[in-house]
């Protein structure tokens, strides 16, 4: 019962964690919003909590292989929302995004979870606070040219 109940906080969180991200983006009505997050990051915690509970019952099992699959699959799809218009590039954010998402559900399902939170702080702080940053620093370049 104990290793359920651990894997149900850590899917719970995990949709705490993916949502507050997507939040961000929803917000700003970017394509992978809120549903998109938290769906990639409970997939990625439950993939890491299984590759553990695995392990244990496998003495030659490689404890990281599932994780560095959704690595690589979340760099392919991730890929797949970057668009070039002209001389813009849209989607980097969002794929960086869901990459992040990805990897914060790696984080959970491991049972880090005071990392998966401060990561999640830092990340938010820098979605929502940084990107008032940009826009000054690319009105300052608009003005110069």
């Amino acid at each position: 019962m104990l290793l359920e109940l651990d894997s149900i906080i850590k899917i719970l969180l995990a949709v705490f964690i993916g949502g507050v991200i997507g939040l961000e983006r929803e917000a700003i009505n970017r394509p992978a919003g809120l549903r998109t997050h938290i769906l990639v990051c409970v997939a990625s915690a439950l993939i890491m909590d299984v590759n553990i509970k695995l392990i244990v019952g496998y003495v030659n099992a490689d404890p990281v292989r599932m994780g560095a699959q959704v690595i690589s699959g979340m760099g392919f799809l991730g890929a797949g929302t970057i668009i070039k218009e002209g001389v813009t590039v849209k989607g980097l954010t969002t794929a960086a995004g869901l990459w992040s998402v990805a990897c914060l559900g790696l984080v959970i399902g491991a049972g880090y979870y005071m990392l998966a939170l401060f990561a999640v702080v830092i990340m938010w702080i820098t979605l929502k606070v940084f990107s008032r940053f940009e826009t000054r620093i690319n009105k300052s370049k608009r003005k110069r040219i």
